[in-house]
């Protein structure tokens, strides 16, 4: 292999790893290159300001308008032999290092390695394959007819890549207790934290983390055994704990036959009628008889349920005589979530 070839070799492998600063001082170096060898041959027009870095620009990319062209013999040398292959060659970098910036980032988040710039959204906290699967889909149809539109956000240990890239953000951690993993995927700045890892053990740890980091989150836990929801309460009441009640489904569906599909259809919001709750925004105190009715007559709504003051204050099945005050969270099942209620027609029966 000649010399010429060797250098020319060591001399692409060291542009090709240029820094951005590299980049920087050689495009400055062939722009002042340029002016003063343009100069030398007499190019008075090519060097004009108006005219300069347009010519660049144009001869550079190969566009080629014809509308500037060097006339003198030096001009024409200079040109050919620097501006143009000098040009070509660094024009190419400059796309190349632009285009491989932004698929450098894309890969990054596809695979979990970017710092989510999201605030008060939804982090689901764990993966189980096709039940995750599941729970973003529906969390995408929640918000599709939410009020208040919300990120998605999915962080895991497993290695994996982002299952819905265009759709959700992605963060890939070692622990779900590392602060700094974990404040790439926003968990301080989340306002539902979801956890359902593999592992109730794990589970536990991270409802825990979660907890101190983020005290005013609504955080929901998923365990497979009962008892470790019941510790995780003593210790962090505000967190909402999700048992599994595949077993409670088995024996009510095996005395009442097709409960489990009832239960599945007040769940999956992209079927039928689903459950769904709002908060009493009026200012009068209700009673559940004239809620019910109104649901019922204007919006084809059933009220099922009253929390007068956190989910842990559920009253399902209320006495239509009870009283439902202010700020109050209304369950009710609808086909579809009801964002824009008209209370004034609730306070005037």
């Amino acid at each position: 292999m000649s010399i010429f070839l060797k250098l020319k070799q060591l001399f692409l492998r060291q542009l090709l790893h240029l820094p951005w600063q590299g980049v920087l001082l050689l495009t400055l170096g062939y722009i002042l290159i340029s002016w003063i060898l343009l100069s030398l041959s007499g190019e008075q027009v090519l060097i004009g300001d108006d005219n300069f870095i347009y010519y660049l620009m144009v001869t550079a990319s190969t566009v080629g308008y014809g509308d500037y062209s060097p006339q003198t013999a030096a001009g024409k040398y200079v040109v050919s032999l620097f501006v143009i292959p000098a040009g070509l060659s660094l024009f190419g970098l400059l796309i190349g290092r632009v285009v491989g910036f932004f698929s450098e980032q894309w890969r990054k988040g596809v695979k979990g390695l970017k710092t989510l710039n999201f605030d008060n959204h939804i982090l689901v906290i764990g993966w189980n394959e096709a039940r995750t699967m599941q729970l973003l889909k529906l969390l995408k149809r929640e918000m599709q007819y939410h009020s208040d539109k919300q990120d998605i956000a999915l962080c895991v240990r497993a290695e994996i890549e982002n299952p819905q890239p265009e759709e959700i953000g992605f963060v890939r951690v070692l622990h779900f207790t590392s602060d700094d993993e974990m404040q790439r995927a926003g968990v301080s700045n989340a306002s539902c934290i979801i956890i359902d890892t593999q592992d109730d053990d794990v589970t536990m740890t991270t409802a825990l983390y979660c907890a101190s980091k983020n005290p005013n989150a609504h955080t929901i836990a998923y365990f497979k055994d009962d008892r470790l929801g019941d510790l995780l309460k003593q210790h962090c009441p505000n967190i909402e704990c999700m048992p599994s009640v595949g077993v409670e489904l088995i024996a009510k569906s095996a005395v009442d036959p097709g409960s489990s599909l009832l239960h599945h259809q007040l769940l999956d919001v992209g079927e039928g009628m689903t459950q769904y709750s709002i908060q009493y925004q009026g200012t009068d105190t209700l009673k559940v008889k004239d809620v019910f009715l109104r649901l019922k007559e204007h919006y084809q709504a059933t009220l099922i349920g009253i929390s007068p003051n956190g989910y842990d204050t559920l009253q399902l099945n209320p006495e239509l005589h009870h009283s439902i005050v202010p700020n109050s969270t209304l369950y009710y099942i609808a086909d579809e979530r009801l964002n824009n209620i008209d209370w004034k027609l609730f306070t005037h029966v």
